[in-house]
């Protein structure tokens, strides 16, 4: 029986010359020995559903990974960067992810694209026990974007045998999280931008987390103090 995986499965190698296109999903289908409107019901935008599906399925590997691993020694920012490696490592074609950052990067793509990436570090906060439930929610997983997002790049572009100078940008890249963090809390102890950040920290305090899955938006704008 043909499912969405076992189209990802047959794509992979159509995907190295062909890229995400409609060609390779065709191919693919031809593989599984489904038709194309079989292929078609199970993923209605063709080849775009197979490089989402590829995104999330590392992402999961990465969770299962994460939770598996003793973080007990280590420091936090240790626990983002050791999360962010794994998320690497959980890529089974990097080819694949080549050809999908084309993709992504296409104009009408670029919203999904940028929805997988806030995935990943979501994936990643939630997996190391974030319970955030105001603005720190955001602007976590958005510092952690920007993060993924740049060590993606690097990344494709490392040809060394032993992955090292990745590891290296990935721990300068979490170093600068880290200090953004540490800058919030010092406008706080700060008295010429303390009444600024306790005014910031009042506007942002009806920013809250999402309430449930379902919701359509990514979070909530609450009255209640």
């Amino acid at each position: 029986m043909t499912t969405a995986l076992t189209l990802l499965d047959a794509i992979l190698p159509h995907v190295a010359f062909d890229g995400w296109s409609n060609e390779a999903f065709a191919a693919a289908a031809e593989d599984c020995g489904a038709t194309l409107e079989e292929a078609r019901a199970l993923c209605p935008r063709g080849a775009s559903d197979l490089a989402v599906l590829f995104h999330t399925e590392g992402d999961a590997a990465m969770v299962t990974a994460l939770k598996a691993a003793d973080l007990s020694e280590m420091r936090f920012r240790d626990k983002v960067a050791h999360a962010v490696r794994l998320r690497l490592d959980a890529v089974t074609d990097k080819e694949a992810v080549r050809r999908g950052s084309a993709l992504f990067a296409l104009p009408h793509m670029a919203p999904i694209g940028s929805k997988l990436i806030w995935g990943t570090a979501d994936a990643i906060w939630t997996a190391l026990g974030d319970t955030s439930e105001d603005v720190n929610y955001y602007t976590k997983r958005a510092t952690l974007s920007a993060v993924y997002g740049a060590v993606v790049l690097f990344w494709l572009g490392d040809d060394t045998d032993d992955g090292q100078a990745t590891t290296d940008f990935i721990d300068r890249r979490i170093e600068n999280v880290m200090q953004f963090e540490s800058f919030k809390a010092a406008l706080n102890k700060n008295p010429l931008t303390k009444p600024f950040a306790g005014a910031l920290e009042r506007f942002t305090s009806h920013i809250k987390a999402p309430s449930a899955p379902a919701d359509d938006l990514p979070g909530s704008w609450s009255t209640r103090r």
